[in-house]
């Protein structure tokens, strides 16, 4: 599932290459995908507007739209999340594609009927939300007060502070949107695993020094997973399966569950 730099990558194509171009057309036509919108009512929202800025909380996405000429007002937000594998695809004028800042050459190939959401503007560009499984959303003016700050904005004290003193695993509170948003199972293995923390540790245990470390192994692994493609690019993920060997130490990986997720550790250095 896509998780927060997977999510920070699509905003950053969007704001890179979407802003400022005029809405043609929309292709909101998926009733389950835009949901709970009936066919045409995001169209009318948003024809003759343009995309002014895109923001990210978490594992989702909005776009503020302009006024248009008959509308002094600014438009609605346009709520975007790619749900479990949802790509944002835009293709320049000339026919070629980009994914996550990356120019495609040759193309996605991917089959159209997985265009779930397009956006047609009048310089002959278009975005697309690509999703095989159907699981994305789109809709106007979402609801992000439920969401609890952004993992990529977090201090050592504000860190803290959101892991309280609650009796919890670390990481099932590290999991919990309302608590931190954007951080995924991969995500949050991938910096306890930095930080030598167990994610079965109380999160109340965890000292002052303990729980500042975890927030900068957490901080890191989000600047290294956006800039090196998603968290499946972590250093201890290709270690999370049967036989897996610590990257660091080469003990054995271990497996259990941890906030209702398969999580894996370090036998000998993340100890409870």
């Amino acid at each position: 599932m896509p998780e927060l730099p997977e999510v920070e990558r699509a905003r950053t194509l969007i704001a890179g290459t979407s802003l400022g171009r005029r809405i043609a057309d929309v292709d909101d036509t998926d009733t389950f995908v835009c949901r709970p919108h009936a066919p045409g009512v995001i169209r009318g929202a948003l024809l003759g507007r343009t995309l002014t800025a895109a923001h990210r909380r978490g594992k989702s996405m909005w776009c503020e739209t302009s006024s248009t000429d008959g509308d002094p007002d600014p438009g609605p937000y346009l709520g975007i999340h790619l749900g479990m594998g949802g790509v944002m695809v835009f293709t320049h004028p000339d026919g070629t594609e980009q994914r996550d800042g990356d120019r495609a050459k040759g193309g996605s190939g991917g089959n159209p009927v997985w265009n779930r959401f397009t956006l047609r503007f009048e310089d002959g560009s278009s975005l697309v939300l690509f999703d095989k499984r159907r699981l994305g959303r789109v809709r106007l003016d979402p609801d992000i007060d439920a969401l609890g700050p952004d993992a990529q904005d977090l201090t050592p004290a504000t860190f803290r502070a959101a892991l309280g003193t609650s009796t919890a695993p670390v990481k099932a509170r590290m999991l919990d949107q309302s608590v931190m948003a954007g951080v995924g199972n991969l995500l949050a293995d991938e910096a306890l695993w930095r930080a030598r923390v167990h994610p079965s540790r109380r999160s109340r245990e965890l000292t002052t020094n303990e729980a500042n470390r975890l927030q900068r192994n957490l901080s890191r692994s989000i600047d290294d997973a956006v800039e090196n493609g998603g968290v499946h690019t972590g250093t201890v993920i290709a270690a999370r399966h049967p036989g897996g060997e610590c990257p660091r130490c080469g003990a054995p990986m271990e497996r259990g569950t941890v906030g209702g997720r398969t999580t894996w550790w370090c036998s000998v250095e993340q100890t409870r």
